[in-house]
């Protein structure tokens, strides 16, 4: 059985308007040292809002995030930090177009189909 935290990225499109747009979900066990991230932007959704933000303004932001996730050497030195750091790096509470939700915890036997299920039920 593994301990996993997971938190659902979301696109503000504006910050005082509290409003946001499930389009990512990602999910950290420490033990395993395992982190994952997965992105879905749904443009029937942005266009719902009055977005100030292009879907590749959007797409090239989400870049620096899934670049720490994934330990890229493009992602400078947050990307080199442990798994654990890394998430709360991304997790961190902020006021900006890209935000994440409060991690949630969980337990499972099986990472990837429990990422899998969360990201289909939260983003999709």
């Amino acid at each position: 059985m593994f301990l996993y935290e997971y938190a659902v990225v979301r696109y503000v499109p504006a910050v005082e308007r509290e409003e946001f747009i499930n389009i990512g979900l990602i999910m950290m066990c420490k033990r395993r040292k395992w982190i994952r991230i997965a992105i879905h932007i749904d443009e029937n959704k942005l266009s719902a809002y009055r977005c100030p933000h292009t879907t590749d303004e959007i797409r090239a932001q989400l870049d620096g995030f899934i670049m720490v996730c994934e330990g890229s050497n493009d992602g400078g030195s947050l990307a080199q930090l442990p798994v654990e750091e890394r998430f709360r790096w991304i997790t961190a509470v902020r006021s900006t177009c890209l935000a994440t939700s409060r991690p949630h915890p969980g337990k499972t036997h099986d990472l990837d189909k429990e990422f899998d299920h969360i990201f289909e039920s939260l983003v999709l």
